[in-house]
């Protein structure tokens, strides 16, 4: 039986052996992209290159790239629901396309040294059946025919199965599905058979090759793209699952090791999903910090913040003995570092953060049962207090006090139900997003102007800080829309007027100074020994991207191989994209300097 390691490592070995290059993964914070808070697959980082710009590391890439979705939380416990996910990809960029990418697919499965060696007869395909932006896929069910899969396993369906994009805009392309059957006794299956077997959980999707060929803007498929990509993956959590004979990654060494330590410390849970729950939301939350999230009310801080609580309820409803969860988050990065070293070095600061967060809770809990006495107001209690409903209603059983209530605008009190909670909190919800109406639409941000030179500014920024604030300043966090930029960084105070103004003053000469932005792609190391910044929790491969800004002359001294000089002002790890000069931003202004949590403080800034 393949331990979860085992098939991480046998997935890449097998790849690099076919010409591609090992990337680490991305952070789960995407880079320059405010249009969605996470990274949600494992194509989202490599957009760009997709889309036709050169990558460093060549046309031949594979990786194991963390991913977080969190829309469907409700159904987090089942069977197939994490919020939290590793997804196995391999991409072409312009190089293989159909071809190579079914056979490597289907090897890969079913090779019994190189790849996980499972039952060819065992698996059935899907392929895509056409439509206005594309034809009927006759070519990969050919191909699939070729390596050895019946054509009576072979399905056609339509876009919504077997069409992939990451939104309203960016590449996008027809795919083919592999599903696997999980007792081995199924056989051969009718068109209908075979979607009724998907549906029960009999047959189970277990890898996915996507052949982006289009492009999609403002929800339309406009033509094609400058070349054709390959875009493969499978969810780790899936294919463990499938190796070690279970029906749910819940009961595979991915997280037998934290229940094994739940028992131990909470002793039994009254209901499963609730411990699956508290496994899976810790789960995330280490790794959301562990890449420089900090629990907070908004975006990205607030999805963090509410896994946390979430777990804590869950925990706090189910357990029978119960206690803090923070004990847990050693034992996941104990568990995880081999694979993602990062996590070795930022144990203590995850360790702190989480803790932090829940002992928060843990007093904003006490506040909430002194209002819960007064009343059992569920939607109050949840916006005020952060009560989950569930809380409410255990409470409401223990203290044998009826119906979950709520007040309506002459304040007369009624019963609410789960039901009515939920058409509440959307509401709520819908009202609270409405000024920034779009910012989380789904898809991949269009990189205009005014972004890219807030980019740019943000690059100045950081170093100004730097100059102002010492060395030890550094990057925790940032997001970039048309209209602002934001950045989070570490510092222990708050930052005084002539602070603000001297940051403000630098930025603003190195504006007026017409510096040039330089891309480079050099080897990591060297990069490393020039100091250029870093994103926090991230891992790099061995060839990076780096950016400069600084004068002619000192780019000069730079390609002559004699060091940066004083004429370079920011280096940064980044993929860009930039301007091409500093004059190009206009003037530089901070609007605001806040906290954000402990030792991390925030500022946004525009250009007028």
């Amino acid at each position: 039986m393949l331990s979860s390691n085992e098939i991480r490592q046998k997935f890449l070995d097998f790849f690099e052996k076919r010409g591609h290059k090992i990337l680490p993964s991305a952070s789960l914070v995407p880079e320059n992209d405010p249009s969605v808070l996470f990274n949600t697959a494992g194509m989202q980082p490599l957009v760009p290159y997709l889309m036709g710009q050169k990558h460093p590391m060549g046309t031949r890439l594979a990786n194991i790239q963390k991913c977080v979705r969190t829309g469907d939380l409700d159904d987090i416990g089942d069977n197939r629901h994490f919020s939290f996910f590793e997804m196995m990809g391999n991409w072409s960029l312009g190089d293989y396309f159909k071809e190579d990418a079914i056979k490597w697919s289907y090897e890969f499965l079913t090779n019994p040294s190189e790849g996980l060696g499972l039952d060819p007869k065992r698996l059935y395909v899907t392929c895509f059946e056409g439509d206005e932006n594309a034809g009927k896929d006759i070519e990969s069910a050919n191909i699939w025919q070729n390596v050895g899969i019946p054509e009576n396993r072979i399905y056609f369906l339509p876009a919504e199965d077997n069409w992939w994009s990451p939104g309203d805009n960016g590449p996008c392309g027809p795919c083919s599905e592999m599903f696997y059957d999980m007792s081995g006794a199924i056989g051969d299956l009718s068109k209908e058979e075979f979607i009724e077997a998907v549906r029960k959980e009999d047959v189970i999707e277990i890898w996915n090759d996507v052949f982006m060929e289009y492009e999609k803007k403002d929800e339309k498929v406009i033509g094609k793209l400058a070349q054709k990509n390959v875009d493969t993956g499978a969810g780790l959590e899936r294919i463990t699952a499938v190796m070690q004979g279970k029906k749910t990654a819940y009961d595979t060494d991915l997280f037998e090791y934290l229940f094994n330590e739940m028992d131990t410390t909470y002793g039994i849970f009254s209901d499963i999903k609730s411990k699956r729950i508290v496994a899976d939301h810790i789960r995330t939350a280490v790794f959301m910090i562990n890449d420089g999230i900090i629990p907070s009310n908004k975006d990205k801080g607030y999805v963090l913040r509410r896994l946390i609580r979430r777990a804590i309820s869950h925990a706090r409803r189910s357990a029978t003995n119960f206690s803090q969860l923070f004990y847990l988050v050693d034992f996941i990065t104990n568990h995880y570092k081999n694979f993602y070293p990062e996590f070795e070095k930022n144990r203590r600061y995850i360790h702190e953060i989480f803790k932090d967060e829940e002992l928060s809770f843990s007093l904003t809990l006490e506040r909430g049962l002194k209002e819960f006495e007064k009343g059992t107001d569920a939607f109050m209690l949840f916006t005020s207090y952060g009560f989950p409903y569930e809380l409410t209603e255990e409470l409401l059983k223990e203290k044998g006090k009826g119906k979950i209530t709520t007040q309506n605008i002459t304040g007369k009190s009624r019963i609410m139900s789960k039901e009515d909670f939920n058409a509440k909190m959307a509401e709520h919800q819908k009202l609270s997003q409405t000024a920034s109406a779009g910012m989380f639409k789904g898809g991949l941000a269009n990189h205009n102007e005014e972004t890219v030179k807030l980019h740019t500014a943000h690059h100045l920024l950081l170093a100004a800080l730097q100059q102002v604030l010492g060395k030890s300043v550094k990057q925790r966090g940032s997001n970039i829309t048309e209209e602002r930029l934001r950045i989070d960084f570490t510092f222990d105070r708050k930052m005084t007027d002539e602070e603000k103004q001297k940051v403000e003053d630098i930025v603003n000469e190195k504006i007026k100074a017409g510096l040039s932005v330089i891309r480079k792609e050099m080897p990591l190391t060297e990069a490393e020994k020039l100091g250029a910044e870093m994103e926090f929790g991230a891992k790099y491969p061995e060839i990076v991207s780096v950016y400069f800004i600084g004068d002619d002359e000192a780019f000069i001294t730079l390609d002559k191989g004699e060091g940066q000089g004083g004429g370079i002002f920011s280096i940064e790890f980044c993929g860009g994209p930039h301007i091409n000069n500093t004059n190009e931003l206009g003037t530089f202004k901070i609007q605001k300097e806040e906290a954000v949590s402990a030792g991390v403080r925030r500022i946004k800034a525009i250009l007028m």
